[in-house]
């Protein structure tokens, strides 16, 4: 099993000043530890359940680029970008950048986003949730066209959302055939269809009975198009309370094995967890050492 860090506050100490050189301790201490991969949030406001509106939050694709700066080997991405926020060609751009910049750690984290709040106090268009679901498996097609063989493949899209004439992409990626993309939610009909065809890893999220559930479904719509479900990471995003040390208020390492373990259990491979305010670097070198070795185990 892989395990992944989310860090979705900045909202810490020494305020504004401290932020970059605290996200690079942070970024650091997660890739020596042994974090497969670090993501941050998709936002551009602090989203409801993490914190008040105004705490700081930083734009997703630039705080990656300063993330491959302090970092050697845990894969990056955005959990996950929302498809209305950018059009398509820069989409696949700015991901192949950080694929680039990175020495091919980058993932295309996407999905049909939520937050009408956000985007309409920051003037950004939020269409029906239909017209996303559009805007999303054209945006993917396009990601597929651009990734292709070593410059993109220099044709056309044509579509209902979006219209491009020369799907150009170079410099390429490193990583092949693409840089990986994980489809976010866990929408039986709309979602997971849209993984099945076009993704490289699903997130969902609840409990291990839940997730399983999400993992069955998207196998049924791998076998409607003759996929291997195999071919497909599953991850789920959980939260976590581990501390330096033990505290009542925290997981003991054998509760967070355990809890890990059913996930494992349930079918996921990748588990990102999600720290509510700020990951000391003391408890993820902790985490490093007593869980993650463990966890390296499971299936």
């Amino acid at each position: 099993m892989k395990i992944g860090l989310q860090i979705s506050s900045f909202t810490w100490p020494g305020g504004t000043p401290a932020i970059a050189p605290t996200l690079a301790e942070i970024a650091r201490t997660a890739d020596d530890a042994g974090f497969d991969s670090i993501w941050l949030m998709d936002h551009f406001f602090q989203i409801r359940s993490v914190g008040a509106v105004e705490e700081p939050m930083l734009e997703g694709w630039t705080a990656l680029g300063f993330l491959a700066a302090h970092t050697k080997r845990a894969r990056l991405g955005l959990m996950v970008g929302g498809v209305h926020y950018r059009l398509p060609g820069l989409w696949v751009k700015a991901a192949t950048t950080l694929d680039v910049l990175s020495g091919g750690r980058a993932w295309l984290g996407i999905g049909a986003a939520w937050n009408e709040r956000e985007s309409n106090a920051l003037g950004f268009p939020f269409p029906p949730l239909g017209e996303r679901f559009e805007m999303l498996e054209e945006t993917l097609q396009i990601a597929h066209q651009m990734f292709e063989g070593e410059r993109g493949t220099e044709g056309e899209h044509q579509g209902r959302r979006y219209q491009a004439s020369r799907l150009l992409n170079s410099p390429q990626s490193l990583s092949r055939p693409r840089v990986p993309i994980l489809i976010g939610g866990g929408g039986e009909k709309k979602t997971l269809r849209l993984v099945a065809r076009y993704g490289d890893a699903t997130n969902v999220f609840g409990t291990p009975e839940g997730i399983a559930r999400k993992y069955a479904i998207l196998a049924e719509h791998c076998a409607a198009i003759g996929r291997d479900p195999a071919e497909i990471e599953h991850s789920t995003l959980q939260s976590v309370r581990f501390g330096a040390t033990d505290t009542k208020d925290a997981e003991s390492t054998t509760e967070i094995v355990d809890r890990l373990g059913e996930l494992s259990d349930a079918g996921a491979e990748h588990v990102i967890i999600g720290y509510r305010g700020f990951p000391d670097p003391a408890a993820l070198e902790r985490f490093g050492r007593e869980v993650i070795p463990q966890i390296r185990a499971l299936p």
